[in-house]
Formats: structure tokens, C-alpha cells, sequence
């Protein structure tokens, strides 16, 4: 009884560390998830990797082509909703709606994504 309890007490902050690096891992505090920005481009690079997919978004404007990073969900995720590793190629022509970096910078959390026809680029499995 004595070793359970004290183990315990020098157990709980150790997990209580680890839970709150989880929680500020998955913040999303760096986003303006009150505002949401379109972007229009071509894919320079689909990077599908844990924790995080990236879309490298390559978007005209009058200052010249500026590179966006798109922050996505886990592979896991973005399977169930119909994204597979080949799914975006160099070049692909996309419309990205993102949550737009607090700071300003390019950058911003994946919202949704068409193709520039506006077709779907990927549509979940059938349950």
C-alpha cells in the first residue's frame, strides 16, 4: 500500500509532463481559425509523412510566384478522408482553403482543397 501510493505521486508528474507536450504539440494557436484565405496554384510538393502531410503550394501574385506551406492532418487521417501519397503530383493545379498564420507569414492549417475545375482531389471510402 505504501509503495502504491508513493509510486503513484512520483508517477503523476511524469504523465502529466507528457500529456500537456501533447496537448501544445496539436496547438492551434498559430493559426487565425477565425479568418480563412483561398489560394490558387501549382503543387511543388505533396510531402506525406507523420505527424503532419504538408502541401508546398506555389501561388502567383503581382509580386511573383510565392511558396505557401499548407499543414495538413496525419497520414492516418487524410487516408479516411481519400488522400493516398500519390494523390498530388509537381505541377497539379489546386485551390487551397487554409486558416492563415497569426504572424502573417506563408503559411497556414488545410481546411479544403479542389482541383482548379473544381472537382474534389480526394473523396472518402464509401462505409
Amino acid at each position: 500500500m505504501w509503495l502504491t501510493k508513493h509510486l503513484s505521486i512520483l508517477i503523476a508528474p511524469g504523465a502529466l509532463l507528457c500529456a500537456l507536450s501533447a496537448i501544445a504539440h496539436h496547438s492551434g494557436a498559430m493559426f487565425e481559425d477565425q479568418k480563412s484565405l483561398v489560394l490558387a496554384g501549382s503543387v511543388k510538393s505533396f510531402q506525406w509523412s507523420n505527424p503532419h502531410c504538408w502541401i508546398q503550394l506555389l501561388v502567383p501574385g503581382q509580386q511573383g510566384t510565392v511558396e505557401w506551406s499548407v499543414e495538413m492532418g496525419s497520414p492516418s487521417q487524410l487516408f479516411k478522408g481519400g488522400w493516398k501519397p500519390s494523390i498530388l503530383k509537381y505541377g497539379d493545379s489546386i485551390v487551397v482553403t487554409i486558416h492563415p498564420m497569426r504572424d502573417g507569414s506563408t503559411g497556414g492549417l488545410y481546411m479544403s482543397a479542389t482541383r482548379q475545375d473544381g472537382r474534389p482531389i480526394a473523396e472518402p471510402a464509401a462505409n
